[in-house]
């Protein structure tokens, strides 16, 4: 059966593997339902390193653990023999574990030091561990050695050995002093990479005693000291006085010491060259340690390619270069080039990169059915090339019983035809000088049907247009074949949109709706079938819809960013929003509602990025959007006045924070404090990206300056103030303003100005010089100078003539500058004169024009400001006299001689006179002047009325125009039919003279709407029309009145009112208008359906104790009114209060009924009673009478009688309420017949009366203290239920 294999793996558990054309599975499903009764060889699933250093002072613990069906069991060799455990009590094996734990307590740990290898073994086959050495750390003291002293030439190189125990492993070393501090190490000098100290050169300060040597054992964490060694550097004189001295020298010694500037030359390494080799995988160190003066610099180069940027590193100041994760390609030479200010030196370092063995491939678990094929591949490369052996459950292949379907072909291993019980363990070994790799891969043959280790009806749920991906984990042996099923009824075959993979899974690439259902997936293989169903849903996917957008918001307002977003109703949504990719501040100012994020009061640390995510359990979906917030600018600081003149400064500040909106510009702003101190004014204003302002100053002013910052949002705080700069004084730079000569008086003039301000007055002293003189006479200027003034009063002048005027400003240190001359003129009085010649032209009806002579300048005394015409209307022509109308005034500016008078009423007499006015008021009026206006067009007709509607004729009357506006020459009526469309008919024609006021239109047809078109004539032509419309009336119905008749009402309930009516006329637009009583709203309006007749109609939801007015109105198309009723007034009465209840409820009523029955109840107890007693009274007297005790009453049982018996008279009334001494109490507040008796013991007796007076109190006995032994009396009774 040699065939193509796949092998299905459990999600997770199971992997895929292929080997060239044959596939096969790596190992069992760890599914609990599989591995449940499965069998397995053994796997090794930890182990301890290769090479194990122990601490001697902890337990060894060696690891070896395994899985396997059957759990395999466990033992070791060491030193390639068998390690007996049970024999040596120092060593445990965990229990279902391999792993050992020796006790080395009093033992060494060189006892145990060796080579251990680990054995794990079932029915199924053999695994092996890695050689594990075991070796114990150690750290060796220091060999005992005296360090001379070191005496060196100032610049000469030089080597500290360190020489340090060998360890295992080797320790760190790292150099000190005496107190335990790092030496310092540079370029000069430094510690190389066996631990020796090197100096490129020496320096008087290297003089020490205390240059010692420490090595740290990183297992055992000891540190040992090597003797500290003594350096003593010393200058040339120094040492050539020092042994002249002592030998009598005169010659210098040491002059051919290199103790002078030299070139560099190699410390380590010696030499041009030298090699060095790395191990593939490892750390390469190359290290090059120059000495020389100037201390030279290291370099590195490679001369076959460029150094390999990712994986190396410079170390030790440039002397050593390291490289990460050695490569072949690493191999090659490397330069290191030492260099000073008096040359280079180089060295070559040549580096040859070797392997241990690495895997290219290891060999896999192989899971076979009976006579399947399977293959071994055991790839591994190295340098020297590795050596590969195999082994089958520990035991060399060579060595092991010989099988026929077994083939070895170096590094693979052919098994066909494999058999049930050929399951086995292979173990491959590559090995060279430099390691080894062991592997073991099992052989498992297995015969299984199909199992599905997918869940069933696992539901995956996928986002349209993304792939879908649905799981038929499988297991079985041979591998079952996976086949797929849409709804259980079409196959899936491999191709767009579906794609099946090795492993059974089904994947869709683009999910669309219509990809939604039921699948099934079938495994099988020779030994059986299984199937699965799962299930596809196919989603809409998460989008935003409306983004946040980028917002800038002032400080302190409020943001919103808006997040909208579609997602597929079935799937839950969250939406989550970040600041800068994080959480939202925990800050009740951030509210976030369903689609919306809000910042209340947003402050400048609220900037930064928001986003809205929004998740389901799908996908998701987000948008950003900025923040920025902005505010007005900080105030500028740091003022200063530079470039200081007479009139001058330049002013410099710096610019505050701006928050995010530039800076527009600065407003620069003095105070004057000699003038105005406290008040500021702005002085000019400067582009935002200047920092400088040129001032330019007023003479003697004290300035104090400030400035703000403007930007969109707002103008900053102002800066503080700069320091004062004062200004000296001037004559002043200009005169006041807005000078005038205006005379308040017929005699006098009025010179008034606008006074300077402080700074303008350039210095102390500021008066005025005013100058005047009459501008048509010659004479000289008149002059006065005032201070603290605006104005000046020349008197006596003549009547309103031209005067010139001049002010000019004048202080201490001079006059200001010429001052330019304005016209003014004296007061003025009242015109003396009348306008002549008043000439009347009348134009027609309602105008007519007037014409004057102009009154003389002279005559005027002021300034001409025009005319006014004054006019009234006398009378109409048509009366002989009338009342004169109100008058009508028209004004005529400047100097006209003409005016227009319109809206004048035609055939009337008007009066009219004019007068001249000037502004000290009007002159005398002009003789009245008469004039008429000729006739004009009537008014409307005062009324036209239509009464007497018969079925062919209808009457109408009217009156005369309220102005006839000349005299009448007649009337015109016309007239047209209406239907019910409201579309008219032909129009009639008729004329009347001025005398007639009624007229009988005949012939008209029966129950029809007539429209009328009214108007008056004179000679002058038609005037305006009125209308009217009406209904002749039906043929059957005799003669009537208005369209509605017989109009009632009636109140229905509290709330309700009925109208009644008969109605008469074609219109159906019937309604029922009403509204509150003297109430200023719109009526309210009911539609009723318009038929003639009687009609009848509800209205209802009124409020109680409302007064309303209603009518009946018929409308036409148009909503306009064309009958209505006479409005009724309609009262409705007050609702009934809440406490007028029914009499049943109410408390007294319930009360007296329950007095009535008690009282009942009290006189059937009574009887009750009365009748027990035989109708016999308890009367004293007869009491009295019978003292003999041998005669006793009978009770009616026992002969004897009742009243007198103690065991009943006295027992209380059930339900009573009765004391502890015997007596029935009663309430004090209680009437009772009792209170009125002479005794306490009234009764009634059979027919009702009173005979408590008959009865007298019994006499207590004096043993029985206050108990009473009357009987129980009716009042007590009845007391006893009050």
């Amino acid at each position: 059966m040699d065939r193509k294999r796949k092998w299905v793996l459990s999600s997770g558990a199971l992997l895929v593997i292929f080997l060239g054309h044959m596939t096969t599975a790596l190992e069992v499903p760890l599914d609990p339902k599989v591995l449940e009764g499965l069998p397995q060889p053994p796997t090794i699933t930890h182990q301890s390193p290769k090479d194990f250093i122990i601490d001697p002072r902890e337990n060894i613990l060696i690891y070896c653990e395994a899985k396997g069906k059957p759990h395999p069991s466990f033992s070791w060799t060491r030193n390639g023999t068998h390690f007996d455990v049970e024999k040596d009590s120092k060593v445990l094996m965990k229990p279902s574990s391999g792993t050992l734990v020796i006790d080395i307590s009093g033992e060494k740990a060189e006892a145990y030091e060796g080579v251990y290898q680990c054995t794990a073994r079932n029915e199924r086959g053999t695994a092996v561990s890695n050689n594990i050495i075991i070796r114990q750390s150690r750290s060796p003291l220091w060999s005992k050695e005296r360090n001379e002293a070191i005496m060196v030439q100032v610049g000469v190189s030089l080597v500290l050995r360190c020489r340090p125990p060998a360890g295992l492993p080797p320790p760190i070393i790292f150099w000190m002093d005496n107190n335990f501090q790092r030496l310092p190490q540079n370029t000069r000098v430094s510690q190389a990479l066996n631990g020796d100290l090197y100096f490129s050169n020496v320096l008087l300060d290297d003089t020490r005693n205390d240059y010692i040597c420490y090595a740290r054992f990183p297992h055992t964490q000891t540190i040992q000291q090597k003797q500290p060694i003594t350096v003593k550097v010393l200058d040339m004189d120094a040492i050539n006085e020092t042994v002249a001295a002592m030998y009598n020298y005169t010659n210098d010694l040491f002059v051919d010491s290199p103790s002078g500037e030299r070139r560099p030359s190699f410390m380590a390494p010696l030499g041009k060259s030298s090699t060095q080799m790395a191990l593939r995988g490892g750390v390469l160190e190359l290290e090059c340690i120059a000495e020389g003066l100037p201390t030279p610099e290291v370099s590195w180069y490679k001369e076959s390619g460029d150094l390999p940027s990712s994986r190396m590193s410079f170390h030790n100041f440039q002397k050593t270069l390291k490289i990460a994760d050695v490569m072949e390609a690493d191999a090659g030479d490397y330069r290191c080039t030492a260099k000073n200010s008096l040359g280079s030196a180089h060295h070559i370092i040549k580096v040859n990169v070797k392997a241990a063995p690495f895997w290219i491939s290891a060999p896999r678990n192989l899971i076979l059915a009976p006579m399947e094929t399977g293959i071994l591949t055991c790839r591994v490369n190295g340098d020297p090339k590795p050596k590969i052996t195999w082994s089958v459950n520990g035991v060399p292949i060579e060595n092991s019983p010989k099988d026929v379907s077994r083939k070895v072909e170096d590094d693979t291993v052919i098994l066909s035809d494999v058999q049930t019980g050929s399951s086995a363990v292979y173990q491959c070994n590559a090995s060279n000088e430099f390691g080894y790799l062991l592997a073991n891969a099992f052989v498992n043959v297995l015969a299984e049907a199909p199992r599905v280790l997918t869940p069933p009806n696992n539901v995956y749920q996928v986002i349209t247009n993304n792939p879908a991906l649905l799981d038929c984990a499988s297991f079985g042996s041979p591998i079952p074949t996976i086949t797929w099923f849409k709804d259980s009824q079409t196959s899936i075959l491999n191709r767009d949109p579906y794609m099946i993979h090795n492993n059974g899974t089904l994947e869709i690439n683009v999910a669309q709706p219509l990809n939604s259902g039921k699948y099934t997936c079938i495994a099988s293989n020779n030994l059986g079938t299984k199937e699965n169903h799962v299930y596809l849903e196919v989603k809409e996917p998460t989008r935003i819809l409306a983004q946040p957008e980028y917002m800038v918001v002032q400080r302190n307002r409020k943001a919103v960013f808006e997040c909208k977003v579609k997602h597929d109703p079935t799937l839950i949504p969250t939406m989550t929003w970040l600041k800068d990719n994080g959480e939202l501040p925990d800050d009740e100012r951030f509210v976030v509602d369903t689609d919306s994020l809000t910042i209340k009061d947003v402050t400048e640390e609220d900037e930064g990025t928001y986003t809205c995510v929004m998740n389901t359990t799908l996908d998701q979906d987000s948008a950003s959007a900025m923040l920025t917030v902005v505010e007005e600018p900080d105030p500028p600081t740091d003022l200063e006045l530079t470039d200081q003149r007479d009139r001058s400064v330049q002013l410099t500040w710096i610019p505050g924070d701006e928050h995010n909106s530039p800076t527009q510009k600065f407003l620069v702003q003095y105070e004057d404090l000699l003038h105005q101190a406290g008040v500021w004014h702005n002085l000019t204003e400067v582009e935002g990206t200047k920092t400088t302002a040129h001032l330019d100053l007023s003479p003697y002013v004290y300035y104090s300056f400030r400035v703000l910052a403007m930007n969109h949002v707002g103008h900053s705080q102002p800066s503080q103030p700069s320091r004062q700069y004062r200004t000296n004084p001037a004559a002043p730079a200009e005169n006041p303003t807005d000078v005038q000569g205006v005379g308040t008086e017929h005699n006098n003039l009025v010179i008034s100005w606008k006074e300077l301000t402080g700074l303008q007055s350039n210095g102390p002293g500021l008066q005025y010089k005013v100058n005047w003189r009459q501008k048509v006479v010659e004479e000289d200027w008149s002059s006065e100078t005032v201070a603290n003034a605006s104005k000046y009063v020349v008197s006596g002048t003549p009547t309103f003539v031209p005067y010139e005027v001049k002010v000019q400003a004048v202080n201490d240190y001079g006059n200001g500058p010429a001052p330019e001359t304005v016209v003014g003129y004296s007061g003025e009085d009242v015109p003396m004169s009348a306008p002549e010649s008043v000439q009347v032209l009348v134009q027609n009806g309602t105008l007519a024009e007037v014409h004057w002579e102009p009154v003389l300048t002279p005559m005027v005394r002021g300034g001409l400001q025009g005319y006014k015409v004054t006019y009234w209307r006398e009378r109409s022509l048509h009366q002989a006299e009338g009342q004169q109308g109100e008058q009508q005034v028209l004004a005529f500016s400047g100097n006209r001689s003409e005016g227009r008078l319109p809206g004048l009423q035609p055939y009337s007499l008007y009066t009219l006179n004019i007068r001249v006015v000037n502004g000290k008021g009007e002159g005398p009026p002009s003789p009245n002047q008469n004039f008429e206006t000729p006739e004009g067009i009537p008014g409307p007709p005062s009324f036209l009325r239509i009464k007497n509607p018969n079925m062919d004729s209808l009457t109408l009357e009217w009156g005369p125009p309220q102005d006839n506006n000349g005299r009448l020459t007649g009337y015109t009526l016309k007239y047209q039919p209406v239907n019910n469309s409201n579309e008219l008919g032909p129009m009639e024609e008729m004329t009347f003279p001025a005398n007639e006021t009624t007229i009988t239109l005949a012939n008209l047809k029966y129950s029809t709407r007539y429209k009328f078109y009214f108007n008056a004539k004179t000679i002058k032509g038609s005037g305006p029309t009125i209308t009217e419309e009406a209904v002749t009336i039906m043929d059957e119905v005799g003669p009537i009145g208005p369209a509605f008749t017989n109009v009632n009402s009636s109140v229905v309930g509290e709330e309700g009112a009925v109208i009644s009516w008969e109605y008469f006329g074609p219109d159906k637009n019937v309604y029922v208008e009403y509204i509150v009583e003297n109430s200023k709203e719109d009526w309210t309006k009911e539609f009723v359906n318009g038929s003639s007749g009687s009609q009848t109609y509800l209205i209802k939801g009124l409020k109680p104790g409302t007064s309303y007015r209603v009518r009946v109105v018929v409308k036409d198309h148009s909503e306009a009114t064309i009958h209505s009723t006479e409005e009724l007034v309609i009262t409705l009465p007050e609702a009934m209060k809440s406490n007028q209840v029914d009499l049943a409820t109410q408390g007294w009523f319930i009360g007296l009924m329950c007095a009535i029955a008690l009282l009942i109840l009290v006189l059937l107890i009574v009887c009750f009673i009365k009748r027990n007693k035989g109708g016999k009274y308890p009367v004293k007297e007869k009491e009295d009478a019978h003292q003999d005790p041998e005669i006793q009453p009978m009770k009616e049982d026992d002969g004897t009688f009742g009243e007198y018996s103690d065991t009943e008279d006295h027992k209380p009334l059930k339900g009573s309420r009765t004391p502890s001494n015997g007596t029935v109490k009663r309430d004090d507040s209680d009437d009772s017949l009792v209170d009125y008796g002479e005794g306490g013991d009234g009764q009634f007796n059979e027919d009702g009366s009173f005979i408590g007076q008959y009865s007298g109190k019994k006499e207590k006995d004096t043993h029985e203290g206050n108990e009473s032994s009357e009987a129980p009396s009716p009042v007590n009774a009845m007391n006893s239920f009050v």
